[in-house]
């Protein structure tokens, strides 16, 4: 999928575990209903936790970014988490009888702990890209699975209202916003041709690193 930015096209093709990622059991089993419902609450709860600091990353973007066009594309995406994302997760959970009181108190599991972290420090101790390109699996990931479940006809499976919030136009809309922001950041910083720049397999290896996460995050709803 290339709809979401060059730079996002590269690495995703650079990426080994992509597939992993994108066509996780998981994420199969969201698509033609398979996956058991305890399995999709677990991995819901903790998707939520993930999310809070997933948040704090783009807050951390806009403090990070350089024009102030980069602060507005970081806050309008944590606003999309926050205000369109995290609901969705306390209507589906308070359906399931899980109280919001659980999402917030609920410990991190160890796979989400070393996701966010990682995430967090990619920010911390990098610049305004490294830290894009450790948010960039997430965020475009689910644009892709979302939209490629929704085209391979999901109206049946028992999670299609997932699985339409990620196909739906303002979730492709941040994700195409978030693949310019992308584009322009690494333009405005390594030029032209940033792929013939070592900074650039810097960037690629964070973007590898974070899709292993995401690929190991979906077996939280698989394990017994």
């Amino acid at each position: 999928m290339t709809g979401y930015g060059r730079s996002f096209a590269l690495w995703r093709e650079a990426a080994g575990a992509w597939d992993d990622y994108v066509r996780h059991p998981f994420v199969q089993g969201l698509g033609d209903g398979t996956l058991p419902r305890d399995g999709f609450l677990r991995y819901l709860v903790q998707d939520y936790r993930f999310l809070i600091h997933f948040s704090r990353a783009w807050a951390l973007g806009a403090a990070k970014a350089g024009t102030l066009a980069e602060m507005r594309a970081c806050i309008a995406t944590v606003d999309a988490l926050v205000n369109h994302e995290m609901p969705l997760h306390i209507r589906i959970c308070a359906e399931a009888g899980i109280p919001a009181e659980t999402l917030e108190t609920t410990p991190e599991a160890p796979g989400n702990l070393a996701y966010t972290r990682y995430v967090l420090e990619a920010g911390y101790s990098g610049d305004f890209l490294d830290l894009l390109a450790a948010l960039a699996p997430c965020v475009l990931g689910y644009g892709e699975i979302g939209a490629r479940l929704a085209r391979e006809g999901a109206a049946d499976s028992p999670y299609r209202d997932w699985i339409a919030t990620y196909a739906s136009e303002d979730y492709q809309r941040t994700c195409r916003e978030v693949g310019a922001l992308i584009d322009a950041a690494v333009a405005a910083r390594l030029g032209d041709a940033p792929e013939t720049l070592p900074r650039w397999r810097e960037l690629a290896g964070r973007f590898a690193t974070a899709t292993r996460l995401e690929a190991a995050f979906w077996n939280l709803g698989l394990e017994n």
